[in-house]
């Protein structure tokens, strides 16, 4: 039925919603990009106290009929923050459509809340999400202008050529002095930034590869509409890896060895990419960049070779060579404050540091041997790691999903490995029921916010999620999985999706070069880095943050604050892996 007396108020509340603050949260929060008719769909409000009563819920479609109506959950306190939350569970919803939920008080059906929200019920909500994703990292590329039709509205001319690149002194060697030239061109800038780092590259490679080999029907026939697009043989999200994976083997040494990044020695001010003009170094080669670059080299060998024996060749040989080379360096850590008092120009840009290796050498091994079946890489294979999920300093987990999806080579560790992730999982899904006051396996305590948490805790987690899915096929996983991405889309303490160019209230103002520098505005498909309680850019750059920010709304859309709106490749690797994910199911 309609409830004519009902549309005065929401349009009021909704003129009202549209003029808050920037940094102020929508009443209500939910995914804005949409549901799978089957889907679970819920929605958190902000309620005044702990004591409010559940408040009624109705949906409206688009000519004013209620096609739903339902009671909130009781109130329950953030955990994080302590706030107030009611959710609204409408998932028997299933009719596909558009539509307004609106939030009336329990006790006299007046409107406290509404929002300009939209809710999209229809088939495969994730596919444009997953395409954009993935088309950033196009728009990532160096050494090459962007061009229509390719660049769909954010064509920019071509930077760093990185054929005059500077062997560092830290990095010289007896073939390849100090100030040798050598050329270095292609692969993805790592960031906001315009550096190339082999470290973060190769951990983002082995989730690409990764996600791949979960999905491989749904990625050979997804279009991205980049420049390879006409090479028949090759799926275009696998041409896109090719580019960043020629850019690795230029890293490697003569000697086998891996620079660790490719780099100006202090961070270019917010300039296009063409107007760069700082010389280029690549930089001491460190056990952790040539063990990263020898695990994707081994596992890209692997994945390519129905389609390019001849880079599978050379992938495996510089794999092989890589480890080698590790085996006779095994220490050799990036610790930048040292490496700049010893050798000129000095180096400030990112420096991912690792001084645990044993991680990286399990990673290498485990795609050596998968790779080649070669006994040497099967030698004590299956160090015991206490659980944790992968970043770019920590890839025992892709070790470890790689036996559980190889169980045939795995034997009984593959089983171990499964129930350890299980285990690691059963507490967060538990919150999710008991808890969350956004429905998610993320977001429950203070230690799920930090630098880059929207992908390292939260995108991840639904990543873990949908490979406990396919491995037993409880549905609970798969669940949890699209929770994750609910609370991505906006349904978070913020009310931000996170994702530039999607929902009704994107992230728009990244700290991201390439976006700030386009003369089209921000670029889409970027996942910005998330709620980080360190704020590191407050006292740096002087950001101002809203004062005593709880860890989950530790967040500006603020292209100055890096610490928690920037964008990495490494971020958007696990954002693409969960959305297809998702999208591969339905």
């Amino acid at each position: 039925m309609k409830h004519p007396s009902y549309i005065l108020l929401i349009s009021c509340l909704l003129l009202v919603a549209c003029n808050r603050p920037d940094n102020a949260g929508n009443p209500i929060c939910m995914n804005q990009l949409g549901f799978a008719p089957h889907q679970e769909k819920t929605a958190t409000i902000d309620v005044h106290s702990l004591d409010e009563p559940p408040c009624k819920a109705f949906i409206l479609n688009t000519t004013g009929d209620t096609v739903w109506s339902g009671i909130a959950s009781p109130t329950m306190p953030n955990p994080v923050s302590g706030k107030p939350r009611q959710i609204v569970d409408f998932s028997s919803l299933t009719t596909e459509g558009e539509y307004t939920l609106c939030v009336l008080n329990s006790q006299n059906s007046q409107i406290l809340k509404s929002s300009n929200l939209q809710i999209a019920i229809g088939d495969r909500p994730y596919r444009e999400l997953t395409r954009a994703a993935l088309r950033a990292f196009y728009h990532q590329r160096a050494s090459m202008p962007t061009e229509e039709p390719f660049a769909e509205g954010y064509a920019r001319p071509a930077g760093h050529p990185d054929d005059h690149v500077l062997v560092h002194p830290s990095a010289a060697t007896d073939e390849r002095p100090a100030g040798t030239l050598i050329s270095s061109p292609g692969g993805w800038y790592d960031a906001g930034d315009y550096n190339k780092y082999i470290v973060n590259s190769g951990f983002t490679m082995g989730v690409w590869l990764m996600a791949y080999e979960l999905n491989k029907a749904y990625f050979d026939t997804l279009r991205l509409n980049i420049p390879e697009s006409s090479i028949a043989y090759l799926p275009d999200m696998l041409a896109e890896a090719m580019y960043n994976l020629r850019w690795m083997l230029t890293m490697q040494d003569t000697d086998g060895g891996v620079y660790h990044k490719l780099t100006e020695p202090d961070f270019e001010s917010f300039i296009a990419p063409d107007q760069c003009r700082k010389p280029r170094y690549v930089v001491m080669k460190t056990t952790a960049a040539t063990l990263g670059f020898a695990a994707s080299m081994a596992m890209a060998a692997r994945v390519y070779a129905p389609f390019d024996s001849a880079f599978t060749q050379q992938a495996t040989e510089a794999a092989k060579r890589a480890y080698a080379w590790a085996l006779e360096h095994p220490d050799v850590y990036y610790d930048q404050d040292a490496m700049n008092a010893q050798f000129k120009p000095e180096i400030t840009t990112g420096a991912y540091p690792d001084t645990c290796v044993a991680d990286e050498f399990y990673w290498a091994k485990t795609e050596l041997y998968l790779l080649t079946k070669e006994p040497e890489y099967n030698e004590n294979p299956h160090p015991t790691f206490v659980y944790k999920p992968a970043a770019w300093g920590n890839v025992a987990e892709l070790a470890d999903i790689e036996w559980m999806m190889h169980p045939d080579e795995g034997g009984h560790f593959s089983i171990v490995r499964e129930a350890q992730l299980l285990a690691y999982l059963k507490q967060d899904l538990k919150d999710a029921e008991t808890i969350s006051v956004h429905r998610c396996p993320y977001g429950n305590c203070e230690n799920d916010f930090f630098w880059g948490c929207n992908s390292e805790g939260c995108c991840w987690r639904g990543v873990e999620c949908l490979y406990a899915y396919r491995l037993t096929g409880d549905e609970q996983y798969r669940i949890n999985a699209e929770r994750c991405l609910n609370y991505i889309l906006g349904q978070n303490a913020t009310g931000y999706c996170y994702v530039t160019g999607f929902g009704s209230r994107p992230t728009s103002h990244p700290h991201h070069r390439l976006s700030y520098t386009n003369p089209h505005g921000t670029i889409p498909g970027f996942l910005a880095g998330g709620p980080n309680p360190a704020q590191q850019d407050r006292i740096t750059d002087g950001v101002k943050y809203p004062k005593n920010v709880p860890a989950d709304e530790s967040y500006l859309d603020f292209q100055p604050s890096y610490a928690s709106n920037e964008v990495t490749i490494n971020w958007n690797v696990t954002l693409f892996a969960l959305t297809a994910g998702i999208d591969a199911l339905e």
